[in-house]
């Protein structure tokens, strides 16, 4: 499969972050707990050099817990802050925000010496398209302050948001980067929902999909759709529209509703807690 997503939006976004990058104390960048690294713009990497980070790995209430910890342990290792979270629950907030009063706190004081007070930090929320950054935002803040979607490219244009006297926001476009080198990259976040499912052939995803449950989370399908797994990726799915009932009129499997089916219920978590990535 090729993967190739670029509107010219997001080559706008880029520019504007290089701008306003100068403005910013601490980068927060949201990934998808599920496959960290294809998930993580490489780009972001040269714009923040030199600022503080904060990774904040998103539904990983999708994800091996297991794995969760071994990716928190890497990013520590790599000198960054790193928080798992679910930011559709706002009690999972309460380890955001005592990051950040770690953060406050270390730049505070160096405001301090040097005669500064009362400055509070900037952060910019960065993340690819729909990882949720939005939903963030809006469980950190108590209300709706940005847009959210179930679909990338709901946010076209920054804006900043003030949380308290400690801490400012500024949201930003999600923008994925000109060429994944990588197909496994491109895979993931098709997986995962970050490129436009509009260009994106779903049979072949589907059993991409397949073909990747069967490898790594055997017992996978056939718990969930009883389904044998003594078989190939497309007799896979010919089963779970068989076991399913998916029909078209003069009662021939609807393949591709399956390949849907599958597809839809890895991204809600109804396949159970599976991570992609493991670091």
């Amino acid at each position: 499969m090729e993967f190739q997503w670029y509107p010219g939006h997001m080559t706008k976004a880029k520019r504007q972050m290089q701008e306003d990058i100068k403005l910013i104390d601490l980068v927060i960048e949201v990934i998808d707990a599920r496959c960290p690294i294809s998930s993580t713009n490489p780009d972001i990497n040269g714009l923040a050099n030199g600022k503080l980070r904060l990774v904040l790995l998103n539904k990983s209430d999708l994800s091996d817990k297991a794995t969760n910890q071994k990716w928190i342990d890497y990013y520590k290792s790599k000198g960054f802050y790193a928080v798992e979270l679910d930011s559709r629950d706002r009690k999972n907030m309460k380890g955001v925000q005592a990051t950040l009063d770690e953060v406050c706190a270390a730049k505070f004081e160096r405001d301090r010496k040097r005669g500064i007070k009362n400055r509070p930090v900037r952060a910019m929320v960065v993340g690819i398209p729909n990882v949720g950054k939005s939903t963030f935002i809006n469980s950190f803040a108590g209300k709706s302050v940005a847009k959210t979607g179930n679909k990338p490219g709901v946010t076209k244009g920054k804006q900043w948001i003030k949380l308290n006297k400690s801490v400012e926001l500024l949201d930003t476009p999600g923008i994925l980067w000109p060429k994944f080198e990588d197909k496994t990259v491109g895979l993931h976040l098709a997986f995962i929902g970050s490129i436009n499912d509009a260009i994106i052939e779903t049979r072949e995803l589907a059993l991409e999909l397949a073909d990747f449950l069967l490898k790594e989370y055997p017992g996978v399908i056939k718990a969930r759709y009883d389904v044998d797994e003594d078989k190939i990726n497309h007799e896979i799915i010919s089963g779970i529209a068989e076991k399913r009932n998916f029909v078209k009129k003069g009662s021939e499997l609807d393949f591709d509703k399956a390949c849907t089916c599958l597809i839809d219920e890895f991204r809600s978590g109804s396949l159970g807690k599976i991570s992609l990535e493991r670091p």
